[in-house]
């Protein structure tokens, strides 16, 4: 276990980094049409599509981090209700739905970057592949981090258990 939350804290990391990339590329880009559209009155026909391509790698990287962190919508209403050892399994019913989801989100990811490999960007002469490919590579970095975020809420709950058995 210890050895797949390390794994985890690298994969997220590198999921975060390239996410951040992938942002400033964006915006600078964005800013580039903007500036060659009104400035110059000639827009750039290529910032645009970039721009977008960035965007969805961003954020299906980022996703990767906002799971680990706790960021995405969840059920902590619920969760906060109920008493803490039936919260855990509300969160890890929850948990696994997600992997569910992303795990078939990538498989499909992949088949359809597959299928689009002989299409091409909007003026660009590069394969759209390479925006659909986002799907699997960022799904899978979603399971690591889901994964781990699942198996941090039970270590978690086993020591809060283990610590109160202590204390009586």
């Amino acid at each position: 276990m210890r050895y797949f939350l390390r794994l985890e804290d690298f994969t997220t990391g590198v999921a975060r980094r390239l996410s951040i990339a992938f942002l400033i590329i964006a915006a600078s880009l964005a800013l580039y049409q903007v500036i060659t559209r009104f400035a110059f009155g000639a827009p750039s026909t290529w910032s645009e599509v970039i721009t977008r391509s960035a965007m969805i790698w961003s954020v299906f990287l980022g996703v990767a981090v906002a799971f680990k962190h706790g960021a995405m919508i969840s059920v902590d209403v619920i969760q906060n209700a109920l008493p803490p050892r039936i919260g855990l399994w509300v969160y890890v019913l929850a948990s696994t739905g997600s992997l569910i989801f992303f795990t078939v989100l990538m498989w499909q990811g992949y088949l359809m970057t597959l299928r689009v490999i002989p299409q091409s960007l909007s003026a660009l002469e590069v394969s759209i592949a390479w925006v659909y490919a986002a799907l699997p590579v960022g799904s899978a970095f979603i399971l690591v981090a889901i994964a781990a975020s699942m198996i941090r809420a039970i270590q978690g709950d086993w020591l809060i258990a283990r610590n109160a058995e202590d204390v009586q």
